[in-house]
């Protein structure tokens, strides 16, 4: 799966030759058409290696794709004030392209080669086992390219037939709801987990394709986004069991933000986006579905946005202070730096001089933590941005591994882009437990878990005498040190309401500061010290990105969504479910 050779131009070929002489009929045997592809079990497997194509998109998860969710939350800032600052602040404008049209365009290309492969999947004489495989991998496919879509764009049109595409009656299609996008995620997923084999297959199914493990993971959570926490905690346990393939946590954090065959895919991920590793690619940069080439460099963009502009990035996203000091105020068993920091974000910590090598908690074998970035010693922390500042991050970037000394901007970062985790799994299920049964020890017990690989002391389930005081461990604690500025954050802020309190929109208006100061400013900041906050001009409804305009003046059956009409949702979430008071 690393290395895609077979890459479907497109899926609808359209071919044909036409004879000088009339009365001579010759057909190119190496030109296939609509008519004569996807006839054989071969031709399928080609086809879902596209679907797989196609989740490497900037839309997807090549770069704007994955990055803007992290932006609308409160781990991650625009410091560059431009290109994503409709996003970070959460007043994007319909006319927008790059939130409106861009994952919209790329997700709906994935539905649309998925679509594809189901259509012909019932016609196609195979084995049971390849049936189900291939069956599988285009149903985990769509359905994670429509979680995408309804958590960023709320309302979406909800197409499952391909044939929908060539007839003028259905081919404009309408809105859907946001829960009948969901219960066909649900749906697929299920059937998925139900067909697909697990890593435990070993070959490529330990290698990067879907399995049963990845449609588990994520039926979790399509059920936690809708607040069903006793059907979710059930596919967890089963996760956690071995049910799905044998999952664990490695023992070094960091080895899920490397490239290389000796970390990715690893026993920690239950499914991630394969990248080439870096200059191992061809020299094309497939951006778009236009860009198709046998000759691209197979690589991803978000460390052009992540990393430091003062080492060469584009120097788009930086950190959040509020973040930094959150991993600043509890330290290892040993006295020492949570790793996490070190691998979420780039800032120069004078400890740092003493760690290299040397035995400590969180690496009893040896610690790699320096100063030393994209190797260059560092004396002060990088600059996110040279002109606004900012903490640069460090995930999904070379900037802690070394093995380049210059970053190249562009698609040519190798990381896999790990999207979900078995760490993932084990604080959903703490939450589940909570929300459940909460407070008890079988939640702190999982979190513990979590928080012994790190070497951080265990909690106590005496600290939490509340329900709503272990919910905020988990929502502002545990999960931004394990998940800082990783694609998730923002999706999470949806399915707890955040938005819809007062006192939890003034939380994240104080999780949002940051300083436009030209540094990389650490403070913890207040109203009177920050520059802004990401969240103090948020139109409600935005927390949703508008469709884009151009998108819902061509097709006459699409509606626009409550970011396009400004529109609160507040009123129809709190209807249904509740948000836990702020607990300090």
């Amino acid at each position: 799966m690393k290395n895609i050779n077979k890459i479907l131009t497109i899926l609808v070929l359209a071919a044909s030759l036409t004879a000088c002489n009339e009365n001579l009929d010759i057909t190119n045997p190496n030109s296939q058409t609509t008519a004569d592809f996807g006839k054989t079990e071969a031709d399928l497997q080609d086809a879902v290696i596209a679907c797989y194509n196609r989740i490497r998109l900037e839309g997807t998860f090549a770069r704007v794709g994955y990055t803007l969710d992290a932006v609308r939350g409160d781990e991650v800032w625009n410091s560059s004030q431009q290109w994503y600052i409709g996003y970070d602040n959460l007043s994007a404008a319909a006319t927008d392209e790059i939130g409106n049209l861009w994952p919209w365009r790329d997700c709906y290309h994935v539905v649309n080669r998925t679509n594809y492969v189901l259509s012909k999947i019932d016609v196609v004489k195979m084995s049971t086992d390849s049936y189900n495989q291939i069956k599988g991998q285009a149903l985990f496919l769509r359905s994670l390219a429509y979680y995408e879509l309804a958590t960023y764009y709320q309302t979406v049109p909800l197409i499952t037939d391909y044939a929908s595409y060539s007839n003028i009656n259905t081919m404009y299609a309408a809105s859907n709801t946001q829960d009948e996008v969901f219960d066909q995620i649900e749906k697929d997923l299920t059937t998925a987990m139900q067909i697909l084999p697990s890593r435990s297959k070993g070959g490529e199914w330990a290698k990067g394709r879907a399995t049963c493990g990845s449609a588990a993971g994520y039926l979790a959570r399509a059920m936690m986004f809708r607040h069903k926490y006793t059907e979710a905690y059930a596919v967890l346990k089963d996760i956690i069991a071995g049910k799905y393939g044998s999952y664990g946590l490695m023992a070094d954090y960091g080895d899920n933000f490397k490239e290389g065959a000796a970390y990715e895919n690893n026993k920690e991920s239950l499914f991630e986006v394969q990248f080439m590793d870096y200059g191992t690619g061809g020299t094309d940069q497939e951006w778009t579905p236009v860009n198709i080439s046998s000759q691209a460099t197979q690589g991803h963009a978000v460390e052009s946005n992540y990393a430091s502009q003062q080492l060469g990035s584009w120097g788009d996203l930086a950190g959040s202070p509020w973040l930094y000091n959150l991993f600043k105020k509890e330290n290892c068993t040993d006295g020492r730096l949570d790793p996490r920091l070190y691998w979420t974000l780039v800032t120069y910590e004078s400890d740092y001089n003493n760690y290299k090598g040397a035995k400590t908690a969180a690496y009893p074998n040896g610690d790699p933590r320096c100063n030393t970035v994209y190797q260059q010693d560092i004396t002060t922390t990088p600059l996110s941005n040279t002109s606004q500042g900012g903490i640069s991050i460090a995930k999904f970037t070379n900037a802690r591994t070394n093995i380049y000394n210059a970053i190249t901007t562009g698609l040519h970062c190798g990381i896999n882009l790990r999207l979900m985790r078995y760490s993932d799994v084990l604080l959903r299920a703490a939450e589940c437990e909570n929300e459940i049964n909460g407070p008890t020890q079988a939640a702190i017990d999982y979190i513990n878990l979590v928080r012994r690989r790190v070497a951080l002391a265990d909690l106590k389930l005496s600290d939490f005498p509340t329900k709503d005081a272990l919910f905020e461990q988990i929502a502002n604690v545990e999960r931004p040190k394990e998940f800082g500025c990783e694609n998730g954050r923002g999706i999470d802020l949806l399915r707890w309401g955040f938005f819809y309190t007062t006192d939890r929109l003034n939380q994240l208006v104080e999780h949002g500061y940051y300083k436009l100061d030209g540094t990389a400013n650490t403070d913890e900041l207040t109203a009177a010290t920050a520059s802004a906050s990401s969240f103090q001009s948020f139109n409600k409804g935005h927390e949703y990105f508008p469709i884009l305009q151009a998108t819902l003046d061509g097709d006459p059956n699409l509606v626009g969504n409550s970011a396009n009409k400004n529109e609160d949702n507040g009123p129809a979430f709190l209807a249904k479910w509740t948000v836990h008071p702020v607990v300090k």
